[in-house]
């Protein structure tokens, strides 16, 4: 039955694949103009690139997003888990988080950048700001969600705090992690892209913007087909952690 469903979900994204392919081309005829040359012309470009430039490029896009990644995780977590678990520092940290949450954080480049520099770390920062406040609301909402009677049982046959955070809390907040970094990985992308654009010489956004500003459209229709698989390669993943950490939930 797995096998099955597997199957069906492949086809589904080949079938779906075809179909944009089909519209792209279509487009392009329609079009008929330099700035948006068919499928056929863009493959030719990508697979005319140095595999070396590709994947250098690629491996600086990933770097900033799994530094961000993580760093918004380590604070995210332990911010979420002492607002779930205190009421006290939940009511001080409360009007904090949701005075900052709505901040479009786009916005907030230019400040980054001009009080971190063009380097590494205003990148790195961006990508964490995006990702850091959805994780601490839920983390503090799925612990605040965990029945107060699950920690008494546990208490009463005389476990640890330890043993009631490895078995408890952080499964409850993993699992609200997972979702939450699923759904704002693709805005983390977006804003990696224009992060790109300043102060570097390396990175899929780079890239696309190096081959627009040359007039060589295959080649960034290329870059962001790269981009677009780096993303989607990533989805992956998430779901992969999905299914192994999370095995309780299906069962």
């Amino acid at each position: 039955m797995v096998k099955k469903n597997r199957t069906v979900s492949a086809l589904r994204l080949l079938s779906v694949l075809i179909g944009l392919h089909l519209v792209w081309y279509m487009l392009s005829v329609l079009v008929d103009m330099p700035i948006l040359p068919g499928p056929a012309a863009v493959y030719a470009a990508m697979f005319s690139l140095s595999p070396g430039a590709v994947w250098l490029n690629i491996g600086y896009s990933l770097y900033r997003v799994f530094a961000g990644l993580v760093l918004a995780l380590v604070l995210g977590l332990l911010i979420g888990l002492l607002m779930g678990r205190s009421l006290f520092w939940n009511r001080v940290l409360d009007p904090v988080v949701y005075l900052t949450y709505p901040i479009p954080k786009i916005a907030l480049l230019p400040v980054v950048m001009l009080l971190f520099g063009l380097g590494e770390w205003s990148k790195i920062l961006m990508i964490m700001l995006i990702l850091i406040f959805q994780i601490i609301i839920s983390v503090r909402d799925g612990v605040k969600a965990i029945p107060a009677g699950t920690y008494e049982v546990l208490t009463s046959i005389g476990a640890s705090p330890l043993h009631k955070f490895r078995n408890v809390t952080l499964p409850g907040a993993l699992s609200v992690i997972l979702s939450t970094i699923r759904v704002s990985l693709g805005t983390a992308i977006s804003v990696l892209f224009f992060t790109e654009i300043y102060g570097t010489e390396h990175g899929m956004g780079y890239f696309i913007m190096d081959a627009w500003q040359r007039l060589d459209y295959p080649q960034m229709y290329a870059g962001i087909l790269l981009f677009s698989l780096v993303g989607f390669i990533l989805f992956l993943i998430v779901d992969l952690l999905d299914r192994v950490f999370m095995k309780w939930r299906t069962g």
